[in-house]
C-alpha cells in the first residue's frame, strides 16, 4: 500500500468537500453551535467531522474486508481492474447524459437518515452533533462511492481504513472553515471544481487498472503476488 492509492484518496477528499458544500452545506449551516462560546463551537464543528470520519473509516474496515477476500482469492488484479472499468464506465455515462445514476432503495435510505439527522438537529444539544456526522457519513454520495472503490481496490482492511480515513481527512479543512465562518464558496471556484473533478475521477480508475495490470512499474503498477491455492498464516 503505497502513496499511488493513499495520496489520492486524500486528494478525492479535498475535491469531495466542493461536492460536500453543495450536498452536506445545509446540514453543516444547521449544526446548533452557531450561538455557542467560540471554544464550545469549535468542539461541536470537531464532533460532527469526526462523526462523518468515523463512518468513512468503518465503511473502509467492511469493504477492505470485501478487497481483501478478493485478494485471498486471487482475483485482485481482475477485481481493480474491473472497479477502474466501472468509475471510467459510470463517470463516461454521467458525462454523456448529464446526470447522475440513481438507485431507488438508495433514496428512500437518505430520506430515513435526513429524518435522522433533523431529530438530532432538533434537540440543539452538542451531545448529539456527532451522531449528527455519523449519520451525515452515511448519505448516498457519489463521491463517497468513488472513495469505496478505492477502498476495495487496496485488497486489504488496512488499505482500506487509511484509504477511508484519509479521504474523510481530506475532506475537513473547507467543512471546518465553511461551518465556523458561515463562508459560502465562489460560484466560480465550484464550478471550476465542477470541471476538474471528472479527470480525477477518470485518474482514479485508470489508476486502479494500472494496478491491476501488474506491469511491474514501481508505484503505479508494482507487480502483485498471487495468494491463490497458498496457505495464509494466521499470525
Amino acid at each position: 500500500m503505497g502513496w499511488q492509492i493513499l495520496f489520492p484518496a486524500f486528494l478525492l477528499g479535498l475535491i469531495s468537500s466542493f461536492h460536500c458544500i453543495g450536498m452536506c452545506g445545509p446540514i453543516a449551516f444547521s449544526l446548533p453551535v452557531q450561538l455557542l462560546p467560540s471554544h464550545k463551537k469549535f468542539l461541536g464543528i470537531l464532533l460532527y467531522n469526526a462523526g462523518r470520519v468515523t463512518t468513512y473509516t468503518l465503511l473502509g474496515i467492511l469493504f477492505g474486508l470485501v478487497g481483501r477476500e478478493f485478494f485471498l482469492g486471487g482475483w485482485q488484479q481482475a477485481f481493480s481492474i474491473a472497479l477502474g472499468l466501472l468509475i471510467l464506465i459510470v463517470l463516461a455515462i454521467n458525462q454523456l447524459n448529464r446526470k447522475t445514476v440513481s438507485v431507488g432503495f438508495l433514496q428512500s435510505f437518505q430520506v430515513k437518515l435526513q429524518q435522522f439527522i433533523a431529530k438530532f438537529i432538533r434537540k440543539q444539544q452538542l451531545s448529539g452533533i456527532y451522531m449528527i456526522g455519523v449519520a451525515n457519513g452515511f448519505l448516498p454520495c457519489g463521491m463517497v462511492y468513488l472513495a469505496i472503490a478505492g477502498a476495495l481496490g487496496t485488497g486489504s482492511i488496512q488499505g482500506g481504513i487509511f484509504f477511508m480515513l484519509l479521504f474523510g481527512i481530506g475532506t475537513i479543512p473547507l467543512m471546518l472553515a465553511v461551518t465556523w465562518f458561515g463562508l459560502v464558496v465562489n460560484i466560480t471556484v465550484r464550478n471550476t471544481v465542477r470541471k476538474i473533478t471528472p479527470f480525477f475521477i477518470a485518474l482514479i480508475g485508470i489508476l486502479l487498472i494500472l494496478r491491476g495490470l501488474n506491469l511491474n512499474i514501481p508505484y503505479l503498477s508494482p507487480l502483485l503476488e498471487s495468494t491463490s491455492g497458498k496457505i495464509i498464516p494466521c499470525h
